[in-house]
Parts: C-alpha cells; sequence; structure tokens
C-alpha cells in the first residue's frame, strides 16, 4: 500500500486508481452537500469529500517517479495552479451567488468539475510504477485521527468555551495523549502509518516543522487581514474600508503574486539552493508584516506590502513541498507529502484560533448608527501581524539548519549510486 513503509516491489494497490476512487468520493461527496436538506446530511457530503486532502500528496507522489529531475518544477506548477484555481473559485462562487442566489446551483459547480475530473485521472494519468510493502496501519491511522481531532477541537472552540475550561483543557490533554500513544504504537508496529525513521534519518523533520511555522502565519492571519481590509474607517477609526467586490479582486491579484512566487521558486532555488529560496521568502514576508503595521492607514502602501508577502508565500509554497519530496525515499513520497500538508493545516488551525484569542483580548466599545458595539481594536490586528512576522523570523530560522541542497529533486539514479567526488556531498548530506 502507499500509505506504509517498507522496501519497493512491484505488487500494491494502484496509485492512479486510488486517486480515482478518490475522485468519484469527493465528487459525491459535492453533490451531497449541494442538496443537504439538514446539516447531519451536510455534514456526511463534507465528510465524503475529506480524501481531497490526499490529492496533493499523491500528485507529488506521481510527479516524482514520472521524472525526478523535473519534480521540483512540476511541484511549484501543481501549487501555483491551486492558488490561482482556489481564488477563481471563491470570486466566481460569489458572482453566481450574487447573480443567481441559489446556493444549491452554485454549490453544484464543484461537483460538475469534480466528475470531469474521473474520465482525467482514468485515462490521462499513467500508472505509477513503485510500490511498497506492507498493509495499512489502521491503529495507528485511528489514534492520529482521534488525537488531532481532539487537541484541534479544543483549541479551536477555546475563544467560545474558555482556555481555562475543563472542556478546552481536556480535548487538549486527551488529544495530546492520544498523540503521544500513537508515537508508541508506530515505533512497534511492523509497517506503520507514518515511519518515524523516515522523519529522523532522511531530513525532512525540519522542513515539516517548517511547514508548520509556515501555515500559522499564512493561514492564521487571513482572518484578520480580512477583516481589516474591509473596516471602515470611519465608523472604527482604522482599516481600509474596500468594498466586498474590490477585496475578491484584491485577493485574486494576491493569489496571482502567490503563483507567480510558485512557479519562479524552482528557478530561483537553482540559482541560490532551494533552503536559501525558503529564507528569502520568509524575509519577504517578515518586510510585508512590518510594512503592515507601518502603513495601517495608508491604502496603498498596505496593499503592495500585502502584494510582496503573497510573493514571499509562493516561493515557499513552491519550494518547501519540492524540498520534501526530494528528501523522501522513494516509497514514502506520498506519506511524507500528507506530513508536510497535515502539519501545515493543523498549524494553520492552532495558528487562526491563537490569533482569534489575541484580536478578542483588544476589544473596544464603538457607537455606530447610535447603537453601541464591541469590535476588535487596531492593536490587536498589529498584534497579529507582528506574530506573523515573528513566525516568519523562525521559519527562516529552521530553514538555515536544513541540509545542503541543489535546489531540485535528485535523479534516482545519483540517490543511489556510489560516493562519488560529485556524489559525495550529497552522501554527505544524507548521514547528518
Amino acid at each position: 500500500m502507499i500509505f506504509s513503509g517498507g522496501t519497493p516491489k512491484s505488487c500494491a494497490y494502484p496509485v492512479r486508481r486510488y486517486r480515482n476512487s478518490v475522485t468519484c468520493l469527493v465528487a459525491v461527496g459535492s453533490v451531497v452537500v449541494a442538496f443537504a436538506p439538514s446539516f447531519g446530511v451536510l455534514l456526511l457530503g463534507r465528510a465524503l469529500q475529506a480524501p481531497l486532502g490526499a490529492f496533493l500528496p499523491l500528485e507529488f507522489a506521481i510527479v516524482r517517479s514520472r521524472n525526478a529531475e523535473t519534480a521540483s518544477r512540476s511541484i511549484a506548477k501543481l501549487v501555483g495552479a491551486l492558488t490561482v484555481g482556489g481564488a477563481i473559485g471563491a470570486m466566481v462562487s460569489g458572482i453566481l451567488l450574487a447573480m443567481i442566489d441559489n446556493l444549491t446551483v452554485v454549490l453544484l459547480v464543484p461537483a460538475v468539475f469534480m466528475f470531469l475530473c474521473i474520465p482525467v485521472v482514468a485515462w490521462l494519468v499513467p500508472e505509477t510504477t513503485t510500490r511498497s510493502a506492507g498493509s495499512v496501519d489502521w491503529p495507528g491511522a485511528a489514534l492520529l485521527t482521534t488525537g488531532l481531532l481532539s487537541a484541534l477541537l479544543g483549541i479551536a472552540n477555546a475563544s467560545n468555551w474558555g482556555w481555562g475550561s475543563g472542556l478546552t483543557i481536556g480535548s487538549i490533554v486527551l488529544g495530546l495523549a492520544l498523540l503521544a500513544l500513537w508515537l508508541q504504537v508506530e515505533r512497534k508496529v511492523t509497517y506503520p502509518l507514518v515511519d518515524l525513521k523516515v522523519l529522523t534519518t532522511s531530513g525532512i523533520g525540519l522542513p515539516i516543522l517548517a511547514a508548520a511555522l509556515f501555515g500559522a502565519q499564512m493561514f492564521g492571519s487571513q482572518t484578520a487581514g480580512s477583516l481589516f481590509i474591509l473596516t471602515d474607517p470611519e465608523t472604527h477609526g482604522f482599516g481600509l474600508g474596500l468594498s466586498p467586490g474590490s477585496v475578491g479582486l484584491l485577493f485574486l491579484v494576491l493569489a496571482l503574486a502567490t503563483f507567480a512566487g510558485a512557479t519562479l521558486g524552482d528557478r530561483i532555488a537553482a540559482r541560490i539552493t532551494a533552503k536559501s529560496t525558503v529564507v528569502l521568502g520568509s524575509l519577504l514576508a517578515i518586510v510585508s508584516y512590518v510594512a503592515m503595521i507601518g502603513f495601517a492607514t495608508a491604502t496603498m502602501p498596505f496593499l503592495a506590502a500585502m502584494l510582496v508577502g503573497a510573493f514571499g508565500n509562493g516561493l515557499i509554497l513552491g519550494v518547501l513541498p519540492a524540498i520534501v519530496v526530494r528528501k523522501s525515499p522513494e516509497d514514502s513520497v506520498a506519506v511524507a507529502s500528507a506530513l508536510y500538508n497535515t502539519s501545515r493545516t493543523a498549524a494553520g488551525s492552532v495558528g487562526g484560533a491563537v490569533f482569534a484569542l489575541v484580536m478578542s483580548a483588544f476589544l473596544v466599545t464603538l457607537q455606530i448608527d447610535g447603537e453601541s458595539t464591541t469590535a476588535s481594536a487596531n492593536a490587536s490586528y498589529l498584534v497579529v501581524w507582528g506574530l506573523c512576522a515573528a513566525l516568519s523570523l523562525a521559519l527562516a530560522l529552521v530553514a538555515l539548519r536544513f541540509r545542503n541542497d541543489a535546489g531540485t529533486v535528485a535523479p534516482p539514479a545519483q540517490a543511489a549510486g556510489p560516493a562519488t567526488a560529485s556524489s559525495r556531498p550529497a552522501e554527505e548530506e544524507r548521514a547528518v
């Protein structure tokens, strides 16, 4: 199975068949969501859509198996396409909802696209040949899922339950205890869900830590940024006061800047190494957040700062997963990529919850249309951006400790070849 470690061999569940099964599940889930008559059915549809998270790791594994020399460039294109597609989808859905005023029709649009993906995957995606021995680690999967769910549930609801409440503390402690038990199980099973040795010996441990810092910075700051842009300075005394339509256009431009950074990341990495490119993207993010703090009252400089940050994030988005793929054993690329995605997303959820707590700690009472209302103060946004700058700095420091790399995915022949004069640095890198 593609989920477990082991020695590569030719008989296992085909990656293309699995990915097509995932596509069918997500397509069916999208239809269920569109026609859901109740909240329970909606949750069922969302659960069916959950395998969508396997798309990107499987895509990374496929491009690595196709051509290791061009995998970094292919990954950058995949990430860039995902970024632009997400921005266009959000904008088009908003336009459709305003024109049609029918949520079911709007939600059917992604379902149509998912059904179109089924023949594309079935007929146009060639099968991979790399397989690994073993079976699915069901106990490990259950412990990891339950542990993450419990911990993130407590963190995400802490602002409503209260950080000192028994429910919040109990959920977080239970989640951490289950994750600790999961680590013990993974060390003992023959074919673990996540081979912990890969994390410690292949050099992907620090890149995955960097992914967590990046996710907390990028995902955690999105809500604060959106609210600040929409806030009317005439009533609140701060903000940019842009209309929803202008914000939609702005996010599309930011997505294009992120796409540019992601697609150019591999070329920049080829000149200055991949880890230096991640450091560069982190420094641009720091400059962006500092400028947002300094130009919080000037619209154009503030938007220009966001543009710089979007490009820097694009560099990281395009290069960091390529580093994980390059350092992963050939039969563990999908697992390592899934770890990268999970750590980034989970840290983004934690960052969002923490930032929400920060924003709720700085409140002001305003008089709007003769009525008193409570809102986050300007200081809360400045603190959030300061924390994001600190996370970006931590990311840069972690990236400086990455093992030396050339910024591209090494071909399998070179990775397995003898330690000649030209290959000795790579051999020394694996020995660190």
